[in-house]
């Protein structure tokens, strides 16, 4: 149900644009995780969340990111899915699902 088959978006068969990106570092703020993800992808996306647990002043590890087009999933997936992030010598590989929750009207 979440699972993403890039085959069926490329296909315009899987018309689902918001995803959940995981295992995201909890040193990363929104700032620097939006300035990698615009690296590639400013402008193909619509809506952006990154929850922070203010009382440890961290991330929690995932995000949910909307983008304007289904197939704008797939350069994205494709960039960051299965990937050591960046900074901070994590040891964390990112994960993208699909969201529950789908839309930016929804979100």
């Amino acid at each position: 149900m979440f699972n993403l088959d890039l085959e069926r978006v490329a296909r315009g068969e899987d018309l689902r644009t918001t995803l959940m990106i995981k295992n995201i570092p909890n040193k990363y703020t929104q700032k620097m995780l939006l300035a990698t993800i615009d690296d590639a992808f400013r402008g193909s996306y619509d809506f952006f969340y990154l929850p922070i647990d203010f009382k440890n002043k961290c991330n929690m590890g995932y995000a949910f990111i909307n983008m304007v087009r289904p197939a704008g999933i797939i350069p994205l997936v494709e960039r960051f899915d299965k990937k050591k992030w960046e900074k901070f010598n994590s040891e964390k590989i990112c994960a993208i699902a699909y969201a529950r929750i789908q839309g930016k009207a929804a979100l």
